[in-house]
């Protein structure tokens, strides 16, 4: 078994996958700016992917690295990801490391028009292996579970509208995928020498619009579907501000969130399977097991 170092211990995907690894057998250590405040499984260690004095003693001994950071709440979050990657690439390899695992998005690398979400994930990807160290790179398009930006972006939207106007992105095709199914793929690929200098795309078994994405988070909660009508001219600005104004995500994450929302996102290569075996959960099963967990929460 492996020394896994968790970036993003407390997030989203990382407060989930931390246990995951734990029960797989790996000693893991759980990095975060304030370890002081940890109180999840693993060893906590303080580091900051933008201090690369601290990345040093945080991955000393450390065999694989898995790299959950993003900036999507910063404006400039294009150049903060880029230097973050570089800060880290250098510090792994000063460290030895075997592998670095790195949660990327869906998208085509040819498609010249990949939002600057994307396009940042991409750059990511690269500068992540600048300095020698194989990296397994999983791309991903909606995560849906509990407490995911995406996720709590269609679940409030649900919730606090009885009829929507929405832009056309409501069109583009996704396929979204379980926080489940994350967490086992990316525990999956750790230390597989198979899963080095990879990219592998996952997702659920369905490709969806994200109108119907919206449908079946609406069955799902209200027993029926909701009213939607299309406003081509709606503009990701103004339906950035729409967004701030019924949900509780800011204006610039929304931003950045719909302007990744006009590509088309979906797997064209199930090899994946082939070094983590399994069926991924259904869209219904992921939308019921996300809001049993919220209502688990006391939320």
């Amino acid at each position: 078994m492996s020394t896994v170092l968790v970036t993003g211990a407390t997030g989203f995907i990382g407060r989930r996958l931390v246990p995951a690894l734990i029960d797989a057998g790996h000693e893991v250590r759980a990095m975060t700016r304030r370890p002081e405040e940890y109180d999840g499984p693993g060893e906590a260690v303080g580091a900051d992917v933008m201090d690369a004095d601290s990345l040093r003693p945080a991955l000393e001994g450390v065999d694989v690295a898995i790299y959950l950071v993003h900036s999507l709440d910063d404006p400039d979050f294009e150049r903060k990801d880029a230097d973050a990657a570089r800060n880290f690439s250098a510090a792994a390899a000063a460290a030895g490391l075997s592998q670095i695992v790195y949660m990327g998005g869906l998208g085509e690398d040819e498609d010249q028009e990949l939002s600057p979400h994307l396009r940042s994930r991409r750059e990511v990807e690269g500068l992540l292996g600048t300095d020698g160290v194989p990296v397994t790179v999983l791309r991903a398009a909606i995560v849906v579970g509990h407490g995911g930006i995406s996720w709590e972006l269609t679940r409030q939207l649900v919730k606090n509208l009885p009829a929507m106007v929405v832009p056309k992105w409501v069109g583009t095709r996704t396929q979204p995928i379980a926080i489940d199914d994350v967490v086992r793929y990316l525990a999956g690929v750790v230390g597989k020498q198979e899963a080095l200098d990879r990219v592998f795309e996952i997702g659920g078994p369905e490709t969806l619009t994200y109108r119907e994405m919206l449908q079946g988070v609406a069955l799902a909660m209200n027993g029926r579907k909701l009213p939607i009508v299309v406003l081509p001219l709606l503009t990701p600005g103004l339906s950035s501000r729409w967004l701030a104004l019924v949900t509780d995500v800011d204006v610039t994450t929304g931003r950045n969130l719909i302007d990744s929302m006009s590509t088309e996102v979906v797997v064209r290569d199930t090899s994946i399977r082939d070094v983590v075996p399994g069926e991924p959960l259904t869209y219904e099963e992921s939308v019921r097991r996300a809001l049993a967990e919220r209502a688990a929460s006391g939320r």
